[in-house]
């Protein structure tokens, strides 16, 4: 089942919601139309952006039901899958399949720090039973488990897994993996206190799986570019740098916090927080604020530059 390697900016959506906390499915539409207007590659729905841990499993149901009917044309559409137990990220992998989507972001399930060879033979299993391709998320940070890159490469030649997103610190890791030729794309968290993606798009990375193209899905595109002449390495070392104190600012706090809060600033289909997570204050908000001003995205992207 191996497709084509996906490349580019793959932007991992946040959960739009009402103000009684129910799912936006009108703030979706209008903000799956706006990647798909502004140069994105590829949308995960349901990842750590999405607040898919304080969902239900009824809800991420229904979202990948009616979401997956609001699908732009030439963007790939991806589901967070990961589910308390193998069997569960089994089944929602074929939930998801069932729905047309074009794959499924697979992580290590939360809280239970499984060693790396289970977490391994974890993986292999969903990609083994998953109707549709899936993409491996190594995020130590979260889940506690971290793959090296010998399980990576490992995990690469299953014909099933066609993606890995790294959320780790260690630029080594990502060139011992390319060093190795997997068989799959290699992407990068946008994290800048991780410092990955310059390293990995300059080691022959795909892209990045990224949280701040939800603001500036131009530039992250830019960014994501893999580097296949100077002007692609230039393009991407000038707008990380521009773009720099809006994604230190968007990981300023934990994901997505920042980004929801500012996004609603914007205007920007967002809505609050799921509890116990909490907007921003407004002396915290009014940094974003500032440096959304100074990089001018209300004139980029019409936005609304405003703390009400």
């Amino acid at each position: 089942m191996r497709q084509n390697k996906i490349e580019g900016s793959f932007v991992a959506l946040i959960t739009p919601m009402n103000d009684d906390y129910s799912v936006d499915y009108g703030g979706f539409r209008r903000l799956l139309e706006f990647q798909a207007e502004n140069n994105t590659s590829a949308i995960l729905i349901m990842g750590s952006t999405g607040e898919v841990s304080m969902l239900s499993p009824e809800e991420r149901l229904e979202i990948m039901s009616l979401t997956s009917k609001m699908k732009p044309k030439d963007v790939e559409l991806w589901f967070g899958c990961t589910g308390t137990n193998t069997q569960q990220t089994i089944d929602y992998c074929r939930a998801a399949a069932s729905e047309g989507a074009d794959g499924a972001i697979v992580a290590a399930p939360a809280y239970i720090a499984a060693p790396e060879n289970d977490i391994v033979d974890y993986f292999v299993e969903v990609a083994d039973e998953s109707p549709i391709p899936v993409g491996i998320y190594n995020n130590p940070p979260r889940v506690r488990t971290d793959l090296s890159h010998t399980a990576l490469l490992k995990l690469a030649e299953h014909p099933n897994i066609v993606v890995n997103k790294e959320s780790t610190s260690r630029t080594g890791q990502v060139a011992q993996t390319i060093a190795g030729h997997p068989d799959m794309s290699l992407m990068c968290c946008d994290s800048p206190n991780l410092g990955l993606v310059i390293p990995l798009m300059s080691l022959g990375g795909n892209g990045t799986a990224n949280m701040s193209g939800n603001v500036i899905p131009r530039e992250m595109a830019v960014i994501s570019t893999p580097w296949r002449e100077w002007r692609d390495a230039m393009a991407c070392r000038e707008t990380w740098l521009e773009n720099l104190p809006l994604l230190h600012f968007l990981y300023s706090v934990v994901n997505p916090v920042s980004l929801k809060t500012l996004m609603r600033a914007l205007g920007l289909p967002a809505g609050p927080l799921r509890k116990p997570l909490k907007a921003l204050s407004s002396p915290a908000l009014a940094v974003g604020l500032e440096i959304s001003r100074r990089l001018e995205l209300d004139k980029k992207y019409a936005y609304r530059i405003s703390p009400d």
